[in-house]
């Protein structure tokens, strides 16, 4: 079976896009201002968006907190053709904590991701009917370390229940990782090096001590 070229799907709903008269509403929910640097800097200039910022499994508030500050500071700098918007979402870690129950142990990017995937991305699909938009869409495609195929199928599943359509993605591609990352140096952006929850905090940290003890038996005499 082949893979679907997401990037290819986008390009297409663009071009269709351009030909009309009104530029199309995007409510796009971001996990963080780097993730999202690139995406911004792309879409803009084809859709009027507004960024949603839910994330309840991020952990702890400080760093939520943390977040939102440097997505407020990225939408106010970034030069854009069309304006950009926020919403930011409530804190709701117990909804992750729910959701997580007896997948603790699970590696990151296994069923715990993508429940919390679905999580966050129906409360985005849920406020952009609500809202109007005509489209929703993630920046979580983006990350080399996030499914984009299981993304993709989850929002469009979720557009057939809020009758809102699903922005397909794969914003990883065309170099778009590479220029998130150069972007959040140029905007001097906090980049964290775990996706947000406890658990992928705990693996983050573990592999680092591993890493350490493996450098530290390499120097030995």
């Amino acid at each position: 079976m082949n893979r679907r070229n997401y990037q290819r799907e986008l390009e297409a709903v663009i071009k269709e896009n351009q030909s009309k008269s009104r530029v199309p509403r995007l409510f796009l929910h971001s996990c963080c201002a780097p993730c999202s640097s690139y995406v911004l800097e792309y879409l803009s200039d084809y859709f009027e968006i507004t960024v949603f910022y839910y994330n309840p499994n991020i952990s702890p508030e400080e760093e939520y907190e943390k977040r939102v500050a440097e997505q407020k500071h990225l939408i106010q700098e970034l030069p854009v053709r069309h304006p950009i918007h926020l919403v930011v979402g409530n804190y709701e870690p117990e909804r992750f904590y729910a959701l997580s129950k007896g997948l603790e142990t699970v590696p990151e990017g296994g069923e715990r991701c993508f429940r919390c995937y679905r999580l966050r991305l129906e409360e985005t699909a849920r406020m952009a009917e609500e809202g109007g938009y005509d489209y929703f869409a993630t920046t979580l495609t983006i990350s080399p370390l996030k499914n984009a195929q299981k993304l993709n199928e989850i929002g469009e599943e979720l557009s057939g229940i809020y009758k809102v359509e699903h922005l397909p993605s794969d914003f990883k591609k065309k170099n778009g990782y590479k220029r998130s990352v150069e972007l959040s140096a140029e905007y001097g952006l906090y980049r964290q090096n775990y996706c947000g929850c406890v658990f992928s905090k705990l693996e983050q940290q573990q592999r680092e001590a591993t890493t350490k003890k493996e450098s530290q038996i390499g120097t030995m005499p």
